[in-house]
């Protein structure tokens, strides 16, 4: 198996959420359980030997992989949510997206300055919800930050948002 045949099996949806969007739909590669295994372990292979600690999964596509790489490479799993979805004491950040505002949260106590972390969702555009996400764990004073994405679409330049001390990865590019 190759990515470009991962690439291939991404479905195109025209005007989705809103008219003149092409959203990149991964769910026909995630129903596909031999493109989970290799995405998994494309993901696992490039952070087995980075000492990450914990892989945090931005709801909702983030939660799909992120465990799983979590699990195979002996690190924990943290969930980033929408407001109203954690039970105990949380730090949120607002932000600017495509098409309005939104706010993500975290346990106050998901994260340690001792953590390498691994922020997972799976598209990268404009990049304002990793952006948000990776305010949210710096706050925390963690040793190090990849940010991770199985798709990034290059025209959109969403990680120009990110600071040069941020590791990026993407595997699929558009």
């Amino acid at each position: 198996m190759t990515l470009e045949e991962v690439k291939q099996a991404i479905r195109n949806v025209p005007d989705f959420p809103e008219k003149g969007i092409q959203f990149k739909d991964l769910t026909t590669v995630f129903i596909r359980p031999e493109y989970l295994s290799f995405l998994k372990q494309q993901m696992v292979q490039k952070y087995r030997e980075r000492g990450v600690t914990k892989v945090i999964g931005i709801e909702s596509r983030g939660f799909i992989l992120a465990p799983m790489v979590a699990e195979a490479i002996g690190a924990g799993f943290v969930p980033i949510r929408k407001p109203g979805k954690l039970p105990a004491d949380v730090m949120e950040m607002r932000y600017e997206k495509e098409y309005g505002t939104d706010v993500i949260q975290i346990h106050k106590d998901a994260l340690t300055p001792q953590d390498v972390v691994i922020i997972h969702d799976d598209l990268l555009a404009t990049g304002g919800t990793m952006q948000a996400a990776i305010s949210l764990v710096k706050q925390c004073g963690v040793k190090h930050i990849y940010a991770d994405f199985i798709v990034e679409l290059d025209a959109l330049n969403g990680r120009n948002l990110f600071d040069t001390d941020v590791h990026i990865e993407s595997l699929i590019h558009f």
